[in-house]
């Protein structure tokens, strides 16, 4: 191996004028440890709300390299005034995430928090049985007018909204869910967030649409569905105290009194990984109607 690079660096020595830098073991850690790390952040950016922030700093970026391109020196100056301040509003508005992920590596062994993440599954999906209890749960419960409000994660985690909670970290079944959610108990109250197979955490927070468009009969349970879905990729499912039906939301939309065959099959794409974005235009305006109706609180 040290022979062939050799040869390349002769070869591009004598044709390019190109002379490979020497590069030693202590080089190579350096540039596996940066790579870990860098890897390590982009992970943690993607399992937050910095993944969507992230994707519009890009937008901007690739707006200003435009900009450059074309010599428009005006765009440059304020880009250039605007830094600063965009740097100290990036660490104001993520300054939950950066504490915890501080007292994360102060908490545990430096070395095990800083790669804990990098084999981390963020697409873990639910098998069949899931997806029954889940379904059988919801409409058993509004059958007898027991409010609910379950959120099924996807790509973006939910841990800000995990954290408001209390850790249950139990296999979702039918029976649980129904107990979690019995008028009176303990865990009533508040959100139930799933993550692939099993329930993380229940009496969850969660945040509230400011939509104005929103229609005036929904009530707090149900602009706590469609607020989640509004910052991030997660299906929330809600059950109606007052009726019984079961709504859904998802992408900041809603579509109320959804059928128990139209919940399995939305819960059956989530399984597979298939983004709304696949699902056929004539399904999604049947399944998500962009005018926002509600049936009760």
């Amino acid at each position: 191996m040290i022979a062939l690079i050799e040869e390349i660096d002769v070869w591009l020595t004598d044709h390019i004028g190109f002379t490979i830098p020497p590069v030693s073991i202590t080089d190579l850690i350096e540039i596996a440890i940066i790579a870990a790390f860098i890897y390590a952040i982009l992970v943690w950016i993607k399992n937050t709300r910095a993944w969507m922030l992230f994707r519009g700093i890009i937008v901007i970026a690739l707006f200003f390299v435009m900009a450059a391109a074309f010599q428009m020196t005006t765009i440059l100056w304020l880009g250039a005034k605007l830094l600063n301040a965009g740097l100290i509003a990036l660490i104001v508005v993520f300054q939950p995430e950066l504490r915890h992920a501080l007292e994360q590596l102060g908490r545990r062994n430096i070395i095990f928090a800083f790669f804990a993440g990098l084999g981390r599954d963020t697409a873990v999906r639910f098998d069949d049985h899931t997806i029954v209890d889940l379904v059988k749960a919801c409409y058993e419960m509004g059958a007898v007018k027991t409010g609910a409000l379950i959120v099924v994660e996807q790509d973006v985690q939910l841990a800000e909204y995990e954290r408001t909670g209390i850790a249950v970290d139990a296999v979702l079944t039918k029976q649980l869910l129904i107990n979690i959610f019995e008028k009176n108990t303990p865990l009533h109250d508040g959100a139930v967030i799933v993550r692939g197979d099993r329930i993380v955490s229940a009496t969850c927070y969660l945040p509230l649409s400011e939509n104005m468009s929103i229609s005036k009969d929904l009530g707090t349970r149900h602009r706590a569905a469609l607020g989640v879905s509004e910052v991030s990729d997660a299906l929330t499912i809600i059950v109606s105290e007052e009726t019984g039906k079961v709504s859904i939301a998802r992408d900041g939309r809603i579509q109320r009194d959804i059928s128990m065959s139209g919940l399995e099959d939305i819960l059956r794409h989530i399984q597979k990984n298939e983004s709304a974005k696949r699902i056929r235009r004539s399904d999604r305006y049947r399944f998500f109607r962009r005018r926002t109706t509600g049936d009760g609180k």
